[in-house]
């Protein structure tokens, strides 16, 4: 007992008062007839023996100390208040006979405004500063608050600065550079910071169709790199924080795209009614791949959007195909009601499964209309010419399919063409599913006919094509009108494309058509540049034959374009310019004609007609008038054209290739097609716990 208190008293007390403690409690001890050990055990004489050491302590004037508290009561004895703050708390553990301590608390300096004078200036709390360096922006701690230690680093690290009076401190304290508060260490809003950079570069690298593993493998190591070079290396260690892992990355795109779907959903909830396009797919690894995408209304547009992208498990038949579209419908709780039309690539005398899934569709929504792509429809009416010219055709094809299909050709004319200083150095291969394809390929041909006629064996027997100026006649006419149409084809091309937009460009095309054939006829070929100029250059007619051919193409063309694209009366006429109505409509009761008068007399409303797209003019008034306005949106709704799904598919090849089969693409079309921006600041609110592991 004694020894343990003589312990305590070595801490705290000179020699004087330990001697003087020992004294006093050997006299307590041998007035008692128990040994000490018994004494500690009765109760009546343990609090005795501490109020006693608690008494000796106090009584001394050179040194102060705390309580003695015991593990099982506290004694409180009559201290001032003054004394209590400045003594040092002692347990004393009675039980084990231990006697734990506690040191005083240490002692904060203060910062002296002189102190500028060194360079430094304080950080955090004024009652406890750190020092802080105005050139370095380095940070001491509270026990470096002393002139020798701030002259040293004034000194060593400052060299140069060690001269400058306090004015130049100042000065550059008050700088607008300096005011900017110093680089935290990462704590909880640096992981959230990082974790929402993750989420943007996970964005980003599903938009571009990259692998996951390339924000750890490249992006993070550049971005470490550049900040390192811009700045410094304290700033290039924080982006260590930002998780950019291969499985990261997955959970972060399947969370973006979870977040679009969830704003699509609730557009269109709330919206007045869409129209669907839809089209199927196999994959690079066979499965069969489901696109639809959705035409609605929301604020002053009318957005497009991806709908569903959807691999068919079992059999890809229409039935499939429709139950995998209404099982998303019936989880989001998506009206049927509110579908006004569904685009596909099968005509009504079509039988297939895109064709049964539209009337399966058509029965869960009676008032849906369909439509057969208008595209597809171009493409076909095109296939059909004379004979004459599909020889030209396919002998054409047979030349380039020639050169193409060995390669040990294509390089020998490759170099041929450098060596004669052709335009080009390499055919085109015709491909019949790329519609766009047929007016390049005749193009190229023709361009690189003398460069072939050298290249030739005279052994393959279309060899002799490229010396008659009678196929070469034919092969220049098909290179022109082809290009004609595919001008024509991608015009169609796009979004927020309408039928208005389609049926204007077909009714432009017929009347060339017509103007064409006329001008064939009086043998003048100004409409055909490369014809004319062949002409020009071999100093030639056509002939009769040729000039029947292409009279014949022509006119069949237009009569073909008028099957698939009939003129009929459109009662919607009005929807296009409704400042040319003069009469009601049919398709309008009396209320809707008022309506848009009312609309068609207003200045302002006139204005915006000319100054916006016909989606957007017409979404712009249903605030203002409602109901003609709802009527015009619902007949711009549907799809035209099958555009997005083609454009689709062609983006879902690219992300998911031979090297990524088993990659589930669906949250990367969501992003890639999508025009609705992920709210990342949401998602990250979401997450309840933001740390820095992968």
């Amino acid at each position: 007992m004694i020894a343990h208190l003589l312990c305590i008293l070595s801490y705290n007390f000179n020699i004087f008062v330990i001697l003087n403690v020992y004294f006093k409690l050997t006299m307590f001890c041998t007035t008692n007839t128990l040994p000490m050990d018994l004494l500690l055990k009765q109760g009546s004489l343990k609090q005795e023996v501490e109020s006693f050491c608690y008494q000796i302590v106090s009584e001394s004037n050179d040194q102060k100390v705390g309580i003695l508290q015991s593990e099982d009561e506290q004694l409180q004895p009559s201290v001032s208040k003054k004394s209590e703050g400045e003594l040092s708390r002692v347990k004393f553990m009675s039980n084990s006979n231990k006697i734990t301590t506690f040191s005083k608390k240490p002692k904060r300096r203060k910062y002296d405004e002189s102190y500028l004078s060194f360079g430094f200036t304080y950080f955090g709390n004024r009652d406890a500063p750190h020092a802080q360096c105005v050139l370095c922006k380095k940070i001491l701690s509270n026990s470096s608050l002393a002139p020798s230690k701030l002259r040293r680093h004034l000194e060593t690290k400052h060299a140069a600065y060690k001269d400058k009076d306090i004015s130049f401190f100042k000065q550059h304290l008050d700088s607008p550079e300096n005011n900017k508060p110093p680089t935290p260490k990462i704590v909880n809003t640096d992981n959230e910071s990082a974790t929402e950079a993750s989420y943007n570069v996970s964005y980003h690298i599903a938009l571009s169709g990259e692998a996951h593993t390339i924000g750890e493998l490249l992006i993070k190591p550049c971005a470490k790199d550049v900040v390192m070079r811009m700045f410094d290396e304290q700033y290039s260690k924080k982006i260590d924080a930002v998780q950019l892992s291969n499985s990261t990355v997955a959970r972060r795109i399947k969370d973006l795209a979870a977040d679009i779907e969830e704003e699509l959903v609730c557009r269109l909830k709330i919206c007045d009614g869409f129209s669907l396009q839809l089209d199927e797919s196999a994959d690079v690894s066979g499965l069969a791949v489901l696109l639809v995408f959705v035409r609605y209304r929301f604020n002053k547009s009318i957005e497009e959007d991806l709908l569903l992208c959807e691999s068919l498990q079992s059999n890809a038949t229409g039935e499939e195909i429709f139950n995998c579209i209404n099982s998303f419908m019936e989880k989001h709780e998506i009206e049927w009601e509110k579908c006004v039309d569904v685009c596909s690539d099968a005509s009504r005398a079509m039988d297939g499964k895109i064709a049964e899934a539209v009337t399966l569709i058509k029965y869960v929504a009676p008032e849906s209309t369909s439509s057969h792509c208008l595209l597809y429809r171009h493409a076909l009416a095109v296939k059909i010419m004379p004979t004459s010219l599909k020889n030209v055709l396919d002998q054409a094809v047979q030349i380039i399919n020639y050169i193409k299909a060995r390669p040990h050709q294509s390089r020998l004319l490759k170099i041929l063409c450098e060596e004669m200083g052709a335009q080009h150095t390499a055919l085109l291969l015709n491909t019949e599913v790329r519609w766009l394809s047929r007016g390049k390929v005749l193009v190229r041909l023709f361009e690189l006919r003398r460069e072939l006629l050298v290249f030739m064996d005279s052994a393959f027997r279309l060899s002799d094509c490229l010396t008659n100026s009678s196929w070469l006649l034919r092969l220049a006419y098909l290179a022109d009108i082809f290009t004609k149409l595919n001008e024509v084809n991608l015009s169609m091309q796009g979004k927020n494309v309408t039928v208005f937009t389609v049926f204007d460009k077909m009714s432009s095309l017929l009347r060339k058509l017509e103007f064409w054939a006329s001008s064939v006829e009086e043998e003048n070929f100004d409409c055909f540049p490369t014809l004319s100029d062949f002409l020009t250059e071999i100093n030639s007619t056509v002939d009769k034959d040729i000039c029947c051919a292409i009279v014949q193409h022509l006119r069949g063309l237009r009569s073909t374009l008028l099957k698939y694209f009939p003129v009929t009366n459109d009662n919607n006429t009005w929807v296009r310019n409704p400042f040319t109505v003069t009469v009601k409509p049919a398709s309008l009761v009396a209320r809707d004609y008022e309506s848009l008068i009312d609309l068609t007399s207003d200045s302002q409303v006139k204005q915006n007609f000319s100054e916006l797209s016909l989606n957007d003019f017409w979404s712009s008034l249903i605030q203002e008038y409602p109901s003609i306005a709802r009527r015009a949106v619902r007949v711009l709704l549907p799809f035209a054209t099958m555009h997005l799904c083609e454009t689709g598919f062609s983006y879902y090849a690219a992300t998911k290739t031979k090297y990524r089969k088993r990659l589930d693409a669906a949250p990367h079309m969501r992003i890639r097609l999508s025009n609705i921006t992920p709210n990342i600041k949401r998602i990250c609110d979401k997450k309840t716990q933001k740390h820095c592991s992968h």
